[in-house]
């Protein structure tokens, strides 16, 4: 077994010690920063996502596999910067106004970072002008907006609308999800694309960034 294979097991084991050792045996081994992403550690949290699609694993093991991911990345970042790599899209993503809840957030933004994405993580109860802001600032190609309620969902909408009047909604492509949220409204709104699980969204943030 290569030490990618290796990396890719860890990662789906969910094993963050042993994935920080052997990424720096696999660095002290010659591999580039690049290598190590591609080749290990991305393929592993791949195989977790479609785990998860398929409801093989759970979110606690999807969480722990992220985190051994992470661990990983960490290490690899300042090495990427180096090596002049950069993220297939940034994104914005975060809870809409008057919604607290942030699992689900938290775990699309560990399966979109997971996939080569820059994630700008703005929280929970987030206003419309701040996400604005957030695209600005940071030139995102994508927006990412979560609601667990239906009482706080048609935010979602007014994200759209400020996104409009601000005249960057040509610019950047908004993914909804959470559980009262469809397809159907997702259309309604004008946003791009609903997914229906973090798994799907990391698939999806890819299509709609041409990746």
């Amino acid at each position: 077994m290569s030490v990618f294979e290796d990396l890719s097991l860890l990662v789906q084991q969910g094993k963050a010690k042993e994935v920080a050792e052997v990424v720096h045996s696999a660095l002290d081994g010659g591999a580039t920063a690049q290598q190590v992403l591609d080749d290990g550690l991305l393929p592993g949290m791949a195989v977790v996502g479609e785990r998860f699609k398929n409801n093989e694993v759970f979110v606690p093991e999807v969480m722990i596999s992220a985190k051994a991911l992470n661990v990983g990345v960490e290490i690899l970042k300042p090495l990427l910067v180096s090596e002049g790599v950069e993220p297939i899209g940034r994104v914005v993503i975060c809870t809409v106004e008057g919604d607290l809840h942030d699992i689900g957030k938290n775990l699309v933004k560990l399966m979109m970072e997971g996939v080569g994405f820059d994630c700008l993580d703005l929280g929970a109860d987030v206003k419309a002008e701040a996400i604005v802001q957030a695209v600005k600032e940071h030139k995102a190609q994508l927006v990412a907006l979560s609601a667990m309620l239906t009482t706080t969902m048609a935010q979602m909408g007014k994200v759209v609308e400020a996104l409009t009047a601000a005249g960057l909604r040509d610019q950047v492509k908004v993914m909804v999800g959470g559980t009262p949220i469809t397809d159907k409204y997702c259309r309604d709104i004008g946003a791009d694309k609903y997914a229906i699980d973090a798994a799907s969204a990391a698939d999806a943030a890819q299509a709609l960034v041409g990746k």
